[in-house]
């Protein structure tokens, strides 16, 4: 790999002093989790691979679902198991809580505003509780119900017109356009790309890139001493990337500062507010780092979660049938999914969770780090190690799963695991106090959107491929994308 040849290329004297100590034991800590040894400099580096989730997968099937690695200069520990997640996310939480922050977090100083990568803190409650307080609440989302519904709306409207000229819909690019309009909505009150078109492009291979680039292998954050250099570029590019969404906001900004507030108020309104009455807590690097990761995460990790589950529906011809005809019985051929539809419709929610389960949108979570050493299962991991959660290899682990390969959601109908953070078995958003803040969005939204899209339309795949034929590859960054988008022709159901 790259940056692998790289990092033989700059080897340093304190990598040397490194070796010196590995070498002769000097300073080695007691009683270390099983793990790969690692080799001089790069350590396990070359054990990553393009695809870490699958790699740290199978070397946990050698050395067990407590695994330490040294990758270059750094620790890291990576959890394989629902027991060992348990462990980490709710018995020993608060010693697990704080961030790993990736050198290309820090461009913009994003990581000093951000409420996925600031510490556990008075800041971070606070922007914690702005998030659920006004957008993620039972309350919130009731009261925002219309706005997704209208988005819904649009986006079957999108759909009928593309099927109407015979025209491939990129389900991935429609389902970001959704959830961006959405977000948007319920922040700045406005649409951000037109609803009706193929737009947006620019914003989705922005938002994919700054999750490639985060979850992007970086020599940086493994041999610290090469921040200056930032040998691959990727810190230089995230600047590049951050700055663009944070010109969006900034003119946001402005706009609603001499309007002085929108006509119903919103999320910015309200931030904006508190920022007026509090500026130590919360102010505007705090507000834009805020749409960030709402803009981000949000869009990124439903967009690519409704592709998935809309890939193995189109693989698997019998799921769908099996779909359809439930939404046939319950709400009528070609209706809406309504929010109080979900309950009724228990074997669209167990599509949902089983492409969750074998598609997680995050797929090692995102990273942790020990500030102090930690005790874990009998063993001692030392202090400054990244923790690394990898809900792939749980969701795919064949002591908890039947034919874990397989896409089953029938296997959910007899099944109480659910994926509200509880059932360490299926923990796609985490778990502990660092929980996604997304998720009631998301299982609001996801159900929603694909058995809207299932009870709408018939579907033709783009090139007239078989469906054993549909491109399964998996691009890696911080969340799980598709390495080729899905690409189908919807036949309006009349």
């Amino acid at each position: 790999m790259e940056f692998v040849i790289i990092a033989l290329g700059l080897f340093s004297s304190c990598a040397l002093i490194g070796i010196i100590s590995t070498v002769f034991g000097i300073g080695k800590p007691k009683n270390l989790p099983p793990g790969p040894a690692p080799l001089p400099i790069i350590g396990n580096l070359h054990l990553l691979g393009d695809h870490p989730h699958q790699s740290l997968a199978n070397l946990a099937k050698i050395y067990g679902p407590v695994m330490f690695l040294k990758l270059g200069r750094t620790t890291a520990l990576v959890i394989s198991s629902a027991a060992a997640a348990k462990e980490v996310l709710q018995k020993q939480d608060l010693a697990f809580s704080s961030r790993h922050i990736p050198d290309a977090l820090n461009a913009h100083n994003h990581s000093h505003y951000s409420t996925v990568w600031l510490p556990v803190s008075t800041q971070w409650r606070t922007l914690r509780k702005i998030l659920n307080t006004n957008i993620f609440t039972g309350n919130s989302l009731d009261t925002n119900q219309h706005l997704r519904r209208k988005k819904v709306q649009e986006l079957v409207a999108y759909c009928r017109k593309a099927g109407a000229c015979k025209d491939p819909v990129d389900i991935g690019r429609a389902a970001f356009r959704t959830t961006l309009n959405l977000l948007s909505n319920t922040i700045f009150s406005i649409d951000l790309t037109d609803p009706y078109e193929d737009s947006g492009k620019e914003f989705k291979e922005l938002v994919g890139n700054i999750m490639v680039e985060a979850g992007k292998p970086n020599l940086v954050d493994f041999f610290p001493l090469l921040k200056k250099i930032d040998p691959q570029g990727i810190k230089r590019r995230m600047t590049h990337y951050f700055g663009k969404i944070f010109e969006i906001s900034e003119e946001l900004i402005e706009e609603r500062l001499v309007m002085n507030g929108s006509k119903h108020e919103d999320v910015l309104d309200v931030c904006l507010k508190l920022s007026q009455e509090n500026p130590d807590e919360i102010n505007r690097a705090h507000i834009k780092s805020l749409f960030l990761d709402l803009f981000a995460a949000g869009t990124d990790t439903t967009s690519n979660s409704l592709e998935w589950a809309m890939t193995e529906v189109l693989r698997n011809p019998h799921i769908m049938t099996k779909a359809k005809h439930e939404l046939e019985e319950v709400i009528g051929k070609g209706k809406i999914v309504e929010e109080s539809d979900i309950l009724k419709l228990p074997y669209l929610w167990c599509i949902v969770k089983e492409t969750l389960r074998i598609h997680p949108p995050v797929p090692l979570l995102i990273p942790r780090k020990i500030h102090s050493e930690v005790k874990l299962n009998g063993f001692i991991v030392p202090k400054g190690t990244q923790v690394l959660v990898n809900v792939w290899a749980i969701g795919r682990d064949s002591t908890t799963w039947d034919d874990s390969l397989m896409f089953k959601p029938e296997r959910f109908l007899t099944s109480s695991l659910d994926v509200q953070g509880r059932d360490f078995e299926l923990i796609p958003f985490g778990a502990g106090r660092r929980i996604c803040p997304g998720l009631p969005l998301a299982i609001r939204m996801l159900p929603v959107m694909l058995g809207t899209l299932i009870n709408n339309f018939d579907w033709n795949i783009d090139g007239g491929l078989r469906d054993k034929n549909i491109d399964m590859s998996e691009k890696f960054g911080i969340t799980l994308q598709k390495a080729n988008p899905l690409c189908v022709v919807p036949i309006p159901i009349d």
